[in-house]
């Protein structure tokens, strides 16, 4: 029995932790397979994942081979039964769309061929230039609810509540990612219909006439006026939504229907791009819907990042907590694409990770609660040729040529590459506590990150709109990049651990976030301004940073926000050649040095509290005011990364953080998790590359008996407090436990040595370059000067 109850996954009645690893069995000979998977398990993970290709299973129509009649590597039924003789989960992927460099991504020829109504239109009529279909065609569910009964038969006998591995089904993959990419929204004759029918059972009569003047056409549809572009764009942004939902929805009914029942489906979330996240929300405003609607879904990210650094890595923390902030009450976060291997995806050796890339990344989703990590692509492999030949240059399965995935930790030709030992490190790291980690919590200080999925939901615009190049280049311009790389950073640096919050779809309670930061741009929906307001009347603060908002989301004046407060927004100035825009801090923020910066937006009112000024007009760019029993503060100017500034800030009302540190140049992550009967893990990483020593301190008080932290470079540690191994009880260490057996546990820490007291009723034992020293109850404290130690128990 699977269950998603309370953020975690239970197999069987027990929160389970799944590392998984993707293995792409039509890439390998049948003979390998068992070599792969010995390299999965030797890795330390649990669980195998995999797409399952329409195009080389069913590549002439009804000509479907799932036993490997036609090429052994087919076989996925034996591939799948290979997996459980190993004792692996089994995580399956059977699209219809697969992506994985695949020609079509995944769907046969003849589906197009067949059925050429189903290739999107988009703007203007023209037709879209990725191989994407129209998702809710009829004649393209037919095709796919016949493929879904195929794929069933072999899932369904070798699902989990019927004693086989497979504990998950990935419906599809990356949902309305091509739309996006390309600027194609789906507007065949079909989806044009649906969405002005959509608009009608939306909107009354009264309502359609303000936002169109008169009904839609399909040709005023896919090129619309810009008297009506904005309130077309909000509209059709919402009806893909639920249309992906449906999609999602049709799906799932038929797996349900042909039998895979009593497991979760994932739905997958794409969007990072240039090894950062900054677009990562688009997917998870096209999606939200989609794994939200009902029980049972689970949301995966796709993590491509490559080292995890200083520039990085509040884009990990941010996307992890906005994933949260959408999710039900049960939801878990997972990864079902955690991007792993050297990063030569061009095999020009044109990218190249540190070996600590996956390991920092994993550390980080880990204490952030994610249950599962699919390493993406653990194995490489190869791509055979079409028996029916295309003519296309290479006449393969896929894109990328003969080997496919040669930046995985393990090639093509099954040699591991320079990151596999250290992610293997890793996940066995991790396994150790496997127990603990499937079940505790992060915690947070009394601040969220405020998400707004609207502000996302620039998927298409109509590219001759001169009103919504306006909108969107502002929205983009501040509901990421300057808030993230400023704010985000500068929390997480300053030791606050925090989640998303969706400010405008849930609710806002003061008691337990005091405060919310946000970025901001000059559009925000009336509706959130005024949720904003009543979350301030009742005792919150918000803290704004970018440019306060003006308009709603379609371009017509809207400052409640702004009014609450007593205040006006009266201009933007920006810096220009010959022009060195400069703010200087005021009041709670003085005394700091005048700073540079390249935008502000100025305010006046009466009895505002000013918290920069500009240079030479004393005009106002950033304030706090009173609303209610809150407040309202707002960076309105771009800053540096100020630590102490957003520190005093939030102190100021009543949110300090409780979590911090002694080493003066930063380049720490730290955060904690807690669990049953107290619990708890210190989650720390160095994010640069040298070594690092340092107290940490929890309500100013040190940790682990006043004992120093020994850390090196790009290195993480997790490190237990309270926490029980078996009948060992750890109480604290500043080295984390690497394994552990009945009578064994081997410690990792620094170069310079680690302590860790232990509580247990056996005598525990080291050899050389160690000391055990009884204390009291029960209790031992262990010291090394090495950066390992093995403790047995007599």
């Amino acid at each position: 029995m699977i269950e998603l109850k309370e953020k975690k996954i239970f197999i069987d009645g027990k929160p389970q932790l799944i590392l998984c690893g993707e293995i792409h069995y039509y890439r390998l000979e049948k003979d390998v397979w068992q070599d792969r998977l010995n390299k999965l398990k030797a890795a330390g993970c649990n669980a195998v994942a995999t797409y399952v290709p329409w195009i080389c299973h069913e590549p002439r129509e009804g000509e479907i081979d799932l036993t490997g009649r036609s090429r052994p590597e087919l076989d996925l039924a034996g591939y799948i039964d290979l997996c459980q003789q190993n004792g692996l989960y089994f995580i399956i992927k059977p699209g219809p769309f697969i992506m994985a460099e695949m020609k079509n991504e995944g769907l046969p020829y003849w589906i197009y061929e067949k059925h050429p109504v189903i290739k999107p239109l988009g703007w203007d009529g023209k037709l879209g230039p990725t191989p994407t279909v129209d998702y809710t065609h009829p004649r393209f569910l037919e095709e796919v609810r016949n493929w879904y009964e195929a794929i069933m038969s072999i899932v369904t006998p070798r699902l989990h509540r019927s004693g086989g591995p497979i504990i998950a089904l990935q419906l599809d993959n990356e949902v309305g990612m091509l739309d996006w990419v390309s600027n194609t929204p789906d507007l065949t004759d079909h989806a044009v219909a649906s969405f002005i029918a959509w608009i009608k059972n939306t909107y009354n009569k009264k309502e359609q006439t303000e936002r169109y003047a008169h009904e839609l056409t399909p040709q005023e549809v896919r090129s619309p006026d810009e008297s009506y572009v904005a309130a077309l764009h909000k509209d059709l942004g919402y009806f893909m939504r639920d249309r992906f939902a449906d999609y999602i929805r049709t799906l799932r009914g038929y797996a349900e229907q042909f039998g895979a029942v009593g497991i979760p489906f994932i739905v997958n979330i794409h969007g990072t791009g240039g090894g950062r996240g900054f677009t990562f929300p688009i997917g998870i405003s096209q999606l939200y819907k989609s794994y939200t609607q009902a029980p049972g879904y689970l949301s995966g990210s796709d993590i491509y990042f490559g080292d995890l650094t200083m520039e990085t890595f509040q884009d990990l923390y941010l996307i992890n907590g906005m994933m949260d902030a959408v999710h039900t009450a049960d939801q878990p976060l997972t990864s079902i694409e955690f991007n792993c291997g050297d990063g030569n995806f061009g095999e020009n050796y044109g990218g190249r990770y540190d070996p600590s890339a996956a390991d920092l990344k994993a550390r980080m989703c880990i204490a952030q609660g994610n249950r599962l990590l699919n390493y993406y692509l653990f194995a490489g492999g190869r791509n055979y040729r079409l028996d029916e030949r295309r003519g296309d240059g290479n006449d393969r399965i896929a894109a990328t040529g003969e080997r496919h995935g040669f930046a995985a930790p393990i090639d093509p030709e099954g040699n591991e590459n320079y990151t596999y030992p250290r992610m293997a490190e890793s996940i066995k790291t991790l396994m150790a506590q496997g127990e603990q980690l499937a079940s505790m919590e992060e915690e947070h200080d009394s601040v969220a990150f405020g998400f707004i999925p609207d502000y996302y939901m620039t998927e298409y615009r109509y590219p001759k709109s001169a009103v919504m190049q306006s909108v969107y280049q502002n929205i983009e311009e501040f509901r990421a990049h300057g808030a993230w790389e400023i704010m985000g950073r500068a929390m997480l640096l300053g030791g606050y651990r925090f989640t998303g919050i969706d400010v405008q779809n849930k609710s806002l309670d003061p008691e337990r976030n005091k405060a919310i930061v946000l970025p901001s741009a000059r559009y925000m929906a009336e509706s959130i301004q005024k949720k904003l307001v009543t979350y301030m009347h009742a005792g919150g603060t918000v803290l704004l940073y970018g440019e306060a908002p003006t308009f709603d989301m379609e371009g017509t004046p809207c400052n409640e926000l702004l009014a609450a407060a007593g205040v006006q927004a009266v201009g933007v100035k920006r810096a220009e050649e010959g022009y060195y825009l400069s703010v200087i801090a005021k009041g709670i923020a003085a005394p700091r040095p005048e700073v540079r910066t390249h935008f502000a937006q100025l305010f006046s009112g009466e009895n505002i509290e000013p918290i920069f000024e500009l240079y030479g007009s004393n005009e106002i760019s950033s304030f706090q005011q009173r609303i209610g029993q809150g407040k309202l503060i707002v960076i309105g100017n771009a800053y540096r990364c100020d630590i102490e500034l957003f520190q005093t800030l939030l102190t100021s009302v009543g949110a300090p953080p409780k979590l911090s540190h002694d080493y003066k140049h930063h380049g720490l992550f730290l955060t904690t998790t807690k669990g049953k009967e107290g619990e708890r893990f210190l989650h720390v990483l160095n994010l640069d590359g040298f070594e690092k020593r340092f107290g940490v301190y929890e309500n100013k008080e040190q940790l682990f008996g006043g004992k120093e932290i020994h850390l090196g470079a790009r290195d993480g540690l997790l490190l237990p407090i309270n926490v029980m191994y078996g009948d060992v009880r750890v109480c604290y260490s500043t080295a984390e436990v690497k394994r552990v057996s009945d009578k064994k546990m081997t410690f990792r820490g620094g170069s310079h040595g680690f302590e860790a007291c232990l509580q247990t009723k056996k005598q525990p034992q080291v050899g050389d370059g160690a000391t055990v020293e009884y204390m009291d109850n029960e209790c031992y404290q262990l010291k090394t000067e090495g950066a390992e130690c093995v403790v047995t128990f007599a």
